[in-house]
């Protein structure tokens, strides 16, 4: 199993994992205007579950194309639970932005859902013991600052 320290220095090393944040951020901006378009007239249930789908196809093609389908069998019983997990929280969560994409405007739904920041940091601190640095704090009161004058 990897230990954190492992991860932390492997990440110290290689910044490529600034690359897969960027172009996830791209993505994820695409995936809220296409989503927009794409639920106006759909219930944003059935929205989901298309797109789930389509998720579901294309990392199980990436999984088989990279010949890593044999590592399911090396999967623990706690990833398995977290992995679940995670899964589950990603279901609500998509079928909740959708159907705020369905019934607000992008501009304003896809800055919200950002938000997800603030919890995200609070465990990070909690469970991982990761601490930011003043600049990060600064950068994130700004983030919160700005989405939060989007909803005036």
């Amino acid at each position: 199993m990897i230990q954190r320290q492992d991860v932390e220095r492997s990440a110290d090393r290689s910044r490529t994992w600034i690359w897969y944040a960027g172009l996830s951020a791209f993505f994820a901006a695409i995936t809220a205007i296409l989503g927009k378009v794409g639920i106006e007239d759909v219930d944003s249930n059935v929205g989901t579950a298309i797109r789930t789908i389509v998720v579901l196809i294309m990392a199980w093609s990436i999984v088989f194309a990279t010949k890593k389908q044999g590592g399911i069998k090396e999967i623990d019983k706690k990833s398995w639970l977290f992995l679940t997990l995670s899964g589950l929280a990603t279901g609500m969560s998509w079928l909740l932005y959708f159907k705020a994409l369905q019934e607000g405007q992008a501009s304003v739904v896809v800055p919200i859902d950002k938000l997800s920041i603030i919890v995200t940091i609070i465990f990070a601190y909690l469970v991982f013991k990761e601490k930011l640095s003043i600049k990060a704090f600064v950068g994130l009161v700004l983030l919160i600052f700005g989405t939060l004058l989007l909803l005036l």
